[in-house]
């Protein structure tokens, strides 16, 4: 295989499981490069998209849009050039796309990896082998957690059965991305939120042994030392405070017990997903 290839790690799993963070993160290490979530910046808006950022970003908000690396969206190195390209090219196929964003890099080299934080997108990780280096990470939040975070937001928002209706949800989309992942031709890491959050610094020395690159501490510190692109993500990727250190978010333990929530683990099939999944690295 060639030695040329441009290498890709891309993070995937649910949202509001810290894949801004662990973004942020890889991103203060000075062989890596967070892009965000590229692939839905990529994705060819489609009819009735045209409020929506992607969109936007292929006009005038890419003069207001903020990168985290401190300038306007069309003032980035790395997303300027290629939004203005989108424009006349969005019929174009992601792998010429992301062929495009990568080789026009500032940061471009055989040593490093660029990084995609889109959780959702499962396209890029059927890019051909010959032209990438693709290496995925599926981050995942304990069921619990999970479930508490969004169910709270489900109430909000005036749902009926929240919880029930995420317990599903948490099970059905991680076992997608495992069916999927089985049939990629690239090697996986499954990481929990819960070592990545609790755990950052093992967590962190696994992933960049993985990686073959040397574990660096400015990555337990992404809010001051991430030298990331990202320009669709969390919002946390602008919160000072909370990117400065990776901590936990344990609402849910504070919730009266037993909880929905913890109704997941009464189902043995998600309890062994969960275990699998979420601890399968022996950190806590």
């Amino acid at each position: 295989m060639s030695s040329k290839r441009l290498k890709l790690l891309l993070i995937r799993g649910l949202g509001h499981s810290g894949t801004t963070m662990l973004d942020l993160a890889l991103g203060a290490h000075p062989q890596i490069i967070g892009l965000g979530e590229a692939a839905r910046i990529l994705a060819t808006p489609q009819p009735g998209d045209e409020h929506r950022g992607p969109s936007q970003l292929r006009g005038s908000h890419r003069f207001e849009r903020r990168c985290t690396c401190g300038v306007v969206a069309a003032e980035c190195p790395i997303w300027g050039p290629q939004l203005e390209w989108l424009r006349l090219h969005d019929q174009m196929p992601m792998q010429e796309k992301v062929l495009r964003l990568l080789k026009g890099s500032p940061h471009g080299g055989g040593a490093v990896w660029h990084v995609d934080s889109y959780q959702d997108d499962l396209e890029m990780t059927r890019l051909p082998e010959a032209m990438f280096d693709i290496r995925i990470i599926h981050l995942v939040r304990d069921v619990r957690s999970w479930v508490h975070s969004r169910a709270r937001a489900g109430r909000k928002s005036g749902l009926r059965w929240p919880a029930m209706r995420q317990l599903a949800r948490w099970w059905r989309v991680n076992a997608k991305f495992e069916r999927s992942f089985r049939q990629s031709p690239y090697p996986v890491f499954h990481l929990g939120y819960e070592e990545f959050a609790l755990q950052p610094q093992r967590s962190l020395e696994l992933l960049s042994t993985w990686l073959s690159i040397d574990f660096q501490e400015a990555m337990l510190a992404p809010g001051q030392n991430s030298s990331s692109h990202i320009l669709a993500g969390n919002r946390v990727r602008f919160d000072a405070e909370r990117s400065r250190t990776i901590a936990y978010d344990g609402a849910w333990l504070g919730a009266p017990a037993p909880t929905a929530a913890h109704f997941g683990l009464l189902l043995p099939n998600v309890a062994r997903m969960n275990r699998r999944l979420v601890y399968s690295n022996g950190l806590l």
